[in-house]
């Protein structure tokens, strides 16, 4: 298999501390990992998942594999994660493959290189969003979060959704997960409230950056206590 993306969630009970102090020392120790060709450590949404507030015990970390055995390896051996797997209460690891990408993460498209996969209305859905915010439009992105916290928690088809990112305020993406690519469309096509808020991003210019990516999820392990034999 060509490729991959992976996404792991780690949910703290203790050492929050030592999680909140990885954010500024992890990501410059990964810069020679073999077979990773992005990568980010985020911190997630409180509430609902998308919030103002952060979610001091939820860390994501995104990383873009040219091949899954990169991936595999990584996640089983690397002593970086493995103090993450080791001081976490729950973890969840989703694996997925690139069908559709467009825009941009910090001046380029990540997962463009593996988009080759063709869709499958069988296969479970993964949909990545990311922005970065410009200065003038915070107040106005921010009051539109509720209606779109709103709109996606009743959305037909989806499974889970949470707020992530860099830097709280400014640098803002989501992962959601769908049943199909069919409920995905109805959401973004024909939700009223998610329709509106798109026509805003656009009429008020709100992101000096944005991108927009739909996956095919290979595998979930949902949140499972974080024991190494469960991952």
């Amino acid at each position: 298999m060509r490729g991959l993306t992976t996404i792991t969630f780690f949910e703290f009970e203790q050492n929050k501390l030592w999680a909140f102090a990885q954010m500024g020392l992890f990501p410059s120790k990964l810069q020679q990992n073999n077979g990773l060709s992005f990568y980010k450590l985020m911190g997630t949404g409180g509430g609902n998942g998308f919030s103002l507030w952060p979610d001091f015990s939820t860390y994501a970390f995104l990383g873009v594999w040219k091949d899954q055995k990169y991936a595999d390896i990584f996640l089983d051996q690397n002593e970086l994660l493995q103090d993450y797997f080791s001081k976490s209460k729950l973890v969840r690891t989703i694996k997925m493959l690139p069908v559709k990408s467009h825009g941009l993460w910090n001046g380029k498209n990540p997962f463009k290189d593996q988009v080759d996969h063709q869709s499958n209305p069988d296969f479970p859905v993964a949909v990545i969003t990311r922005a970065t915010l410009r200065p003038s439009r915070l107040l106005s992105f921010w009051k539109s979060v509720p209606a779109a916290s709103a709109a996606i928690e009743k959305a037909a088809g989806v499974q889970y959704f949470k707020g992530i990112g860099e830097w709280p305020f400014v640098q803002q993406a989501t992962l959601s997960l769908w049943d199909n690519f069919d409920a995905v469309k109805e959401f973004a096509y024909r939700s009223k409230s998610h329709s509106d808020i798109i026509k805003k991003t656009r009429s008020q210019q709100w992101y000096s950056e944005d991108l927009f990516a739909r996956f095919h999820v290979l595998s979930d392990t949902g949140y499972i206590k974080s024991e190494r034999q469960l991952r």
